[in-house]
């Protein structure tokens, strides 16, 4: 402990039953099922739910169609509460397209637990606000703007708690004067519920040894935007997916179209980060296809209103670690619970969460308290998750190993056989991490991206400013480096630096020429998408939560 931390005053601490990090959709279920069940057995279970964002769902991004499967678990009355599910999907187009041409895939070539039948278009984020309604009417307590930052052990290293970051800090790591220490909330379980690529839950696993036979967490990285379209180029309940152009056949990913209510289009793009080619930008491939002839008339005389990015867990069965540990458990997309092909994890978010509660809870309700709630990995592994992950385990592998147009080919095929009961192909394994992928500059020929019209097509500052994110500006800055001098001594020779392009807000450039050349971070343009804690190839940039109430404010998204 340095000087400067020993002069700091002590943090309190308050006691819980149930400590939640991360008021998502799987954090608030496993709050909400703790809660249905001490009411049920008439007993009190006290619950908190710390949530880095200034409010729920202010960090919450997805396309989004919601398979209702989880929230019928939670809630089978959810209509009469007022769930805000009101857009039932009607139509689904599956399209690939070529740089002047598309070409439509007959439904019934996909299997039939790709149709989104029976899901709903909506706002993931307005309906995380709504889970968070009904656990405070159950008496969770929510602590929105506190970014839990550490993880607290006993003596014989069992999880009892986290500490959430101090406040009032200045750039040069000194209390301000507004200066508030963090406090302490420990559980008898903690559940880590913070996304996909959570920074506790990253330590978490590898203090535990949690994916010790798993196999790598592959992610890919998704860039939104929420359009109001004219009233003629609306169709509520339309959904279309697409993949290929503008993308290489070596490089995965693709698009989704929803339209929805109040003459509202989300558009979207993900492109897997086990790319190669360091030159690429996610985010400039996603502006040149909405330019593509068949998607740019949808936005003729449209306003975009927001805009946002996230990353995506897609490893899928193979890669979802160990999910118990001494003292607490992994729930949600922290996890890997996404159905990749389908583009869909927030019904398995729920899914885990309900399991987890009720692991918990009997945990407790035994009088136990700091062990593995194993229960909960034993609901797991026969679990709606389980089965619904398994049918297309091999998707991401294949698509990875042969290409897009064989690899996709390969992937309906193996799911297909799934529908029959078995595959061809087994399991298969995703090798390496997404920044081992990254191929040297020198192997590939530069990218070269159209000006964006300001119409259709926009640059990455103003689309940061639609995602309304906020930082306090005098604050350390929260994108560590390992070694300060990798950007411009290694990465940039060997890599043309690719943070410059792989991060779609910004935060990263090359300052300068020759000799004086610097990496700089712009930390208050960063929408927490965490891309540069996974693909930075040098493995040298982690992402920490800034000070709590920070980052972007998505409306509606």
């Amino acid at each position: 402990m340095n000087e400067q931390a020993q002069d700091l005053p002590s943090r309190e601490a308050m006691d819980f039953d149930v400590v939640i990090v991360g008021a998502g959709p799987a954090g608030l279920s496993a709050a909400i099922r703790i809660k249905q069940q001490a009411a049920k057995a008439e007993k009190e279970v006290s619950v908190v739910v710390v949530e880095k964002g200034s409010e729920v769902g202010a960090h919450i991004l997805s396309g989004a169609i919601i398979d209702p499967v989880g929230i019928e678990t939670l809630f089978p009355d959810w209509k009469q509460k007022g769930a805000p599910l009101d857009i039932e999907v009607k139509e689904d187009r599956f399209f690939v397209l070529t740089r002047n041409a598309s070409f439509r895939i007959p439904n019934f070539l996909n299997p039939p637990f790709m149709s989104n039948h029976g899901c709903y278009i909506t706002s993931l984020g307005n309906l995380t606000r709504w889970l968070g309604e009904q656990a405070e009417n159950l008496g969770v307590e929510i602590y929105p703007g506190f970014a839990a930052t550490e993880l607290l052990y006993s003596d014989n290293g069992t999880l009892i708690g986290i500490a959430t970051g101090d406040m009032g800090v200045g750039r040069d790591g000194r209390p301000k004067a507004n200066f508030e220490r963090g406090m302490e909330l420990r559980g008898k379980y903690t559940l880590l519920a913070e996304g996909a690529r959570g920074s506790l839950t990253r330590q978490a696993i590898a203090e535990f040894g949690l994916d010790k036979n798993s196999q790598p967490q592959k992610f890919g990285l998704g860039i939104k935007e929420l359009w109001e379209v004219k009233p003629q180029n609306h169709h509520p309940g339309l959904v279309c997916h697409s993949f290929g152009w503008p993308l290489d056949q070596r490089t995965g990913g693709g698009s989704f179209i929803y339209h929805f209510g109040n003459n509202q289009v989300a558009v979207g793009f993900v492109v897997h980060l086990n790319y190669a080619n360091p030159h690429l930008s996610p985010f400039e491939e996603f502006q040149r296809f909405k330019t593509h002839k068949t998607v740019a008339p949808v936005f003729e005389g449209a306003k975009r209103i927001s805009f946002g990015a996230r990353v995506l867990s897609e490893g899928g069965l193979q890669s979802v670690p160990k999910l118990v540990f001494p003292g607490g458990a992994l729930v949600g997309c922290g996890a890997g619970f996404m159905n990749v092909p389908r583009i869909k994890g927030s019904h398995n978010a729920v899914l885990s969460g309900v399991l987890a509660g009720e692991a918990v809870f009997a945990a407790i309700s035994e009088g136990r308290k700091h062990d593995e709630p194993d229960a909960y990995q034993c609901a797991y592994e026969t679990s709606a998750i389980v089965a619904d992950l398994k049918k297309v385990r091999n998707v991401k592998p294949l698509w990875s190993r042969f290409g897009t147009w064989l690899g996709i080919a390969l992937g309906g095929f193996d799911m297909w056989c799934n529908v029959l009961g078995f595959s061809l192909f087994g399991t298969l394994g995703h090798g390496k991490t997404d920044a081992r992928c990254m191929g040297r500059a020198k192997n590939f020929a530069p990218v070269k991206y159209d000006k964006p019209d300001g119409v259709l097509t926009f640059d990455r500052l103003s689309s940061v400013y639609l995602s309304a994110t906020a930082h306090e500006e005098d604050q350390p800055i929260h994108l560590k480096l390992a070694d300060p001098d990798i950007p411009i001594r290694f990465n940039l020779p060997q890599y043309d630096e690719p943070a410059q392009r792989y991060c779609p807000a910004g935060v990263y450039e090359i300052i300068g020429e020759g000799e004086e050349k610097r990496f700089q971070i712009n930390a208050a343009n960063c929408v927490h998408c965490k891309t540069c804690d996974i693909k930075d190839p040098s493995e040298n940039i982690t992402w920490t939560p800034p000070e709590g109430g920070g980052g972007p404010n998505y409306p509606n998204m």
